[in-house]
C-alpha cells in the first residue's frame, strides 16, 4: 500500500471519529425537538441522503443487488434486520440522552462498547477469552460497578447503548454487507415505520410539527440528520479499507473521548471524583485490551516478568 494511501485511510478514520464524537453539539441543536420525532426524520433522510449517494457513485446496481441476495437467504435477511433494529434503538437512546443531558453517560456506552464485544463474541461465536482480555474485563468491571453503586442505579443508558450497539455489529457479522449498501438497506426496513410514526405523531392534536416552512432553521437540521449519519461512516469506510484494524482499535476511544469533554467543560454535567475514579478502572481496562496484542505491550510484559524472576530470586 502507497504511503498516502495509508495517509488518506488515517485521516478519513479520524475524521469519522472526531465527527461521532462532536455528534451531540448536532442533536443539542434539535432539544426542543422529542427524541422519537428526530429518530423519525433521521431514518427517512439517512435513507434519501445514502441513495444520493449510491446513485453518484454508480453502486445503486451493487445495492439492489446485495439486498436481493440478503432476502434470499434466511440467516443474513434475519440478521439484517436485527442489526436494523438494534441500530434504530441505538440512535434513539442516544438522542434522547443528548437531549436529557446524560452525554457523559453516552460516553460512557461507547468506552465500554469494545469489551462488551469481546463478551458477545465468547457467548455467540464461541471466541475465548484471553489472560489479558479477562484482566481487562475486571477492571472495566469495578468501574462499572462503582458507576452502579454512586448512581444508585444501573447505568441503563450507557449499557443500552454499549449493548446495542455491541448487537449491531454482531449481526453485520452474520450479513457481512457493505458499509454504504449496509446503512442503506438499514433504513430501508426502518423507513416505512418511521413514516407511520411521523403520520400518526403529526395527527395528535397535542403534537405539533417541527418540521415545514413555519421552522425553517429546525426543518433543515432534520433533513441534516441524514448527513450526519451518512458522512462519518463513508469516512470510516474510507479509512477501514487503509489502515490496520489494531489503529482502528486506538482511534476508535476519540469519540467517546470527546464526548466526555463535552459534557464536563461544555454541559457542565456532574463529574465526581469518583466517577473519575470509575471511569479510570475503565480506561485502564481499555488500555490492556487495546494493547495486549502489540508488540510493546509484549516487550513490557516480557521485561516485568524477567524482572520478577530476578527478585524472586534475589529474595
Amino acid at each position: 500500500m502507497q504511503q498516502s494511501d495509508y495517509k488518506l485511510g488515517v485521516f478519513a478514520a479520524i475524521g469519522a471519529y472526531i465527527l461521532w464524537g462532536v455528534l451531540p453539539l448536532y442533536w443539542k441543536l434539535l432539544e426542543s425537538v422529542s427524541a422519537s420525532e428526530v429518530l423519525a426524520h433521521r431514518i427517512i433522510w439517512s435513507l434519501v441522503f445514502m441513495i444520493i449517494i449510491l446513485a453518484c457513485r454508480g453502486q445503486l446496481r451493487v445495492a439492489f443487488t446485495e439486498f436481493r441476495y440478503i432476502f434470499s437467504h434466511l440467516k443474513p435477511a434475519l440478521g439484517m434486520i436485527f442489526a436494523s433494529c438494534f441500530i434504530t434503538l441505538n440512535w434513539f437512546v442516544f438522542i434522547w440522552a443528548v437531549s436529557h443531558d446524560r452525554v457523559i453517560e453516552a460516553s460512557l456506552g461507547y468506552y465500554i462498547n469494545p469489551l462488551l464485544n469481546v463478551l458477545l463474541a465468547l457467548l455467540f461465536l464461541k471466541e475465548r477469552f484471553t489472560r489479558w482480555q479477562t484482566i481487562a474485563m475486571v477492571f472495566a468491571s469495578i468501574g462499572v460497578l462503582i458507576l452502579t453503586v454512586y448512581y444508585g442505579v444501573v447505568p441503563w443508558v450507557a449499557f443500552i447503548l454499549a449493548f446495542s450497539f455491541g448487537v449491531y455489529g454482531l449481526m453485520k457479522k452474520l450479513v457481512n454487507a457493505g458499509a454504504m449498501t449496509g446503512l442503506t438497506i438499514e433504513t430501508l426496513l426502518m423507513t416505512p415505520f418511521a413514516l407511520l410514526f411521523l403520520m400518526w405523531f403529526y395527527g395528535q392534536p397535542a403534537n405539533s410539527s417541527s418540521f415545514g416552512v413555519e421552522q425553517i432553521d429546525v426543518t433543515m437540521l432534520l433533513i441534516g440528520a441524514g448527513a450526519v449519519t451518512a458522512i462519518p461512516l463513508l469516512l470510516f469506510a474510507i479509512g477501514a479499507r487503509r489502515i490496520t484494524l489494531s489503529l482502528i482499535g486506538f482511534l476508535q476511544y476519540i469519540g467517546p473521548t470527546i464526548m466526555l469533554f463535552l459534557g464536563i467543560f461544555l454541559y457542565k454535567e456532574p463529574f465526581s471524583g469518583i466517577q473519575f475514579i470509575a471511569f479510570l478502572f475503565i480506561w485502564i481496562g481499555l488500555l490492556i485490551f487495546t494493547t495486549a496484542k502489540t508488540q510493546v505491550f509484549q516487550r513490557f510484559v516480557n521485561r516485568f516478568s524477567k524482572a520478577s524472576t530476578k527478585i524472586k530470586k534475589a529474595v
